[in-house]
């Protein structure tokens, strides 16, 4: 598991809606879970395996045609887990949803998932970005972590993806680990640069509920350190604009020209649609998620229903709010402007008041009609996200 992508709320707010949706695809094994994932997964047996594909042809059917799909993910859990014959399968079920080759094809991949096999379909398929969760390359972070590759493993699965013709490469990196010092987290973000990635994600550890790691801290066995974060945020931002990445959202770098353009049409506020369990979709009008559990996605789509599950109206407050909460951490930052032309009918006088109290504070600054940022509120921007919720809804 990675998390490049998920299907989730956001927009940068500078660029307005994309006519074509993303295509998200959940696929929900892992051969085992990680200590800090919270996101559905099960163990992959022959028979859900089949249960899972059977669903998603019917699913896929559900759509009622082939669309202008841009671009397609497949994430989890791990595709990589799936033999090649079923990726194959899956492949062939996502080009049925499109009515042409994708722009952009992102598939997350776990450094021991990669053979020459898988990525022989993936290439055929016409699958054009591999992004894969390295995470770190100390092994005993590696250990603490719950994964079950080594730093040699990360290596020899990158060769392989180079090897097979793969032009774009993701790694996923975490920082703020239990027992990760600085220096260490200095020689991942170097070895990852010296692998030539086109694109580097830096996530720093969250402790979600119901994970190993969530009781972990209750127990007291692990602790939050806020300041050591704030600095090793300073630390990967500097480091990796020396190797060549230009940041373009708090968590993603990538060398000029190779952002994931799947994950820009999310944050922009396109259309996507989500397909498998727990794949949420924001498309005609709706945003809605498929149930997180392999029986009741299956049942719910032997009655014809798909992303029936917190299935909401995309009112213009509703939009505008995540334009503005989802565009704050994209260095490009909001076009307040041109969000109030799409979306009028949001609570602009209170979204005003919200920006200039940032500005007033160091958190933001303004350039004509877009607010962007400061490195000071970039390194709090999660919570400046929680306090505008509300602010274009009048809810506050």
């Amino acid at each position: 598991m990675n998390n490049d992508a998920k299907g989730t709320r956001g927009d940068a707010g500078t660029s307005g809606s994309h006519s074509s949706p993303g295509l998200y695809v959940h696929v929900p094994f892992c051969a085992t879970r990680c200590d800090f994932c919270a996101f559905y997964e099960e163990r992959p047996t022959a028979e859900s395996v089949r249960r899972y594909l059977a669903g998603m042809e019917r699913e896929a059917a559900l759509l009622g045609g082939p669309l202008a799909v841009e671009t397609v993910f497949w994430g989890g859990g791990t595709p990589g887990v799936l033999a090649a014959a079923d990726l194959r399968r899956l492949g062939e079920i996502t080009l049925s949803c499109c009515a042409a080759a994708p722009r952009e094809w992102s598939v997350e991949l776990a450094p021991g998932s990669v053979t020459g096999a898988r990525l022989a379909v993936l290439r055929e398929l016409g699958v054009t970005r591999i992004s894969m969760g390295a995470q770190s390359f100390q092994p005993a972070l590696l250990e603490a972590l719950g994964r079950r590759h080594s730093p040699a493993q990360i290596h020899r699965a990158y060769e392989r993806i180079r090897a097979a013709g793969f032009a774009r490469v993701n790694l996923d990196l975490m920082f703020a680990l239990p027992g990760q010092e600085e220096d260490a987290w200095l020689a991942d973000l170097r070895a990852a640069v010296a692998m030539r990635p086109e694109h580097i994600s830096t996530y720093c550890l969250t402790f979600e509920e119901d994970t190993a790691l969530w009781v972990k801290l209750s127990q007291g066995r692990v602790k939050l350190d806020r300041e050591r974060e704030a600095a090793l945020y300073e630390r990967t931002w500097g480091e990796l604009a020396g190797g060549g990445f230009a940041q373009y959202e708090i968590s993603n770098f990538a060398r000029p020209g190779h952002e994931c353009i799947h994950n820009l049409n999310t944050w922009r506020m396109g259309s996507w649609i989500g397909l498998g369990p727990s794949a949420a979709s924001q498309h005609a009008g709706w945003r809605g998620a498929n149930p997180s559990d392999l029986d009741a996605w299956l049942a719910g789509l032997a009655r014809g229903e798909r992303a029936a599950t917190e299935r909401v109206a995309l009112t213009e407050a509703l939009l505008a709010e995540d334009a503005l909460i989802f565009g704050l951490r994209m260095n490009a930052g909001v076009d307040l402007a041109a969000l109030r032309g799409r979306h009028p009918g949001a609570d602009w006088a209170a979204a005003d008041a919200f920006a200039a109290r940032l500005e007033g504070e160091g958190l933001a600054e303004r350039e004509g009609d877009t607010l962007r940022l400061t490195l000071k509120g970039r390194l709090v921007a999660d919570a400046i996200g929680v306090e505008a919720l509300g602010v274009l809804s009048g809810m506050q």
